[in-house]
């Protein structure tokens, strides 16, 4: 299969981000000093932004905050209630999207990727969703997706993601992997500022689902936080480290574990992001690998950049004419200068 379209990184390759909450907005300001890839579309769930020549973050975040909607932007803003529909119509230079959605509905990513089967458009769309299921969904779309043309590299944010890709590495050193336990903390100074994202931590609490938890208005969210100083506590999480593990070959999904907590009211992580891989050599010898993010490091930077990280790559695969599903375990980011 080959493809018409070379990607030549010598120049600004136009990329877009589909929804502009707290990780929209984040990916927006991580492309801004980029030159390999230009911010020119945005969507939310009342309007687009298109401008070839660049979306300016700055303008887009202030916009989304006065108006609630980048539709609102005097220059390239377009209201709408079919937003993504509309601006895929709308953007043919745009080569490849970030979707920075909240997948609630669980149905909700693959219903966006059929939308884009369905357009015509060509390109690589990079996701960074959660749910085991969620990606099953995904995965009955796989050869829709080749036979489109579309590149779609999927559970590229953190965990999935980064600590994902990590666990795939670390596997290297043994015969057999025993376990991979993935630990988070995340700290958000305002909970507000990523309601969707908490809302999915908060259908992963026992006695919640993600129809229960999609269906909250935010003063029953504020309320439940209360009843927790402000933490969730999650711990044998149903998240895709574990299918995208088990596709590559690494491990059973059976022998991986989510848990962490998320601080919905400080910045400060109250705990540190690690992954921890143990197996058995070949000489027969029991160790544990473990990768630790720095505290330093935000929850939207360790999303967003192995994101865009993702989507560089799927950029060079597009080009190369390889369409398809993916996942972070079996492809290497590619750092975005």
């Amino acid at each position: 299969m080959s493809s018409n379209r070379s990607t030549s990184f010598d120049s600004p390759v136009p990329v877009g981000v589909l929804g502009f909450g707290g990780l929209g907005q984040a990916a927006a300001r991580v492309l801004a000093p980029k030159r390999e890839l230009r911010l020119v579309a945005a969507a939310d769930g009342k309007g687009y932004a298109r401008r070839v020549a660049g979306l300016d973050a700055d303008t887009c975040i202030n916009v989304y905050a006065q108006s609630g909607t980048v539709g609102a932007i005097e220059a390239g803003g377009v209201l709408s209630t079919q937003s993504i529909q509309e601006l895929i119509e709308a953007a043919p230079e745009v080569r490849g999207y970030f979707l920075a959605l909240p997948n609630l509905p669980n149905t909700f990513m693959a219903s966006v990727a059929r939308q884009f089967v369905a357009s015509g458009w060509k390109g690589v769309l990079v996701d960074a969703m959660k749910r085991t299921s969620a990606v099953e969904q995904l995965l009955e779309l796989r050869s829709e997706l080749a036979e489109a043309g579309i590149t779609y590299l999927t559970g590229c944010g953190a965990t999935p993601g980064l600590l994902t890709a990590a666990a795939a590495l670390a596997a290297q050193s043994y015969a057999e992997i025993q376990a991979v336990e993935i630990t988070f903390g995340v700290g958000i100074a305002n909970w507000e500022a990523y309601r969707a994202t908490i809302r999915e931590d908060i259908a992963h609490m026992p006695g919640y689902d993600v129809d229960r938890a999609r269906n909250l208005s935010d003063e029953e969210v504020a309320a439940l936080l209360d009843t927790t100083d402000g933490l969730i506590s999650l711990e044998n999480m149903e998240h895709a480290d574990d299918i995208m593990l088990e596709l590559a070959g690494i491990v059973d999904r059976d022998r991986v574990t989510v848990g962490g907590v998320v601080d919905t009211r400080n910045a400060r992580k109250p705990l540190s992001t690690n992954v921890r891989v143990t197996g058995r050599t070949f000489e027969g010898k029991t160790s544990t690998h473990t990768f630790t993010l720095g505290d330093e490091t935000s929850m939207a930077a360790n999303v967003c950049g192995p994101a865009f990280g993702y989507l560089k790559a799927g950029l060079e695969l597009h080009a190369r004419g390889i369409y398809g599903l993916f996942t972070a375990a079996e492809i290497m980011p590619k750092f975005v200068r």
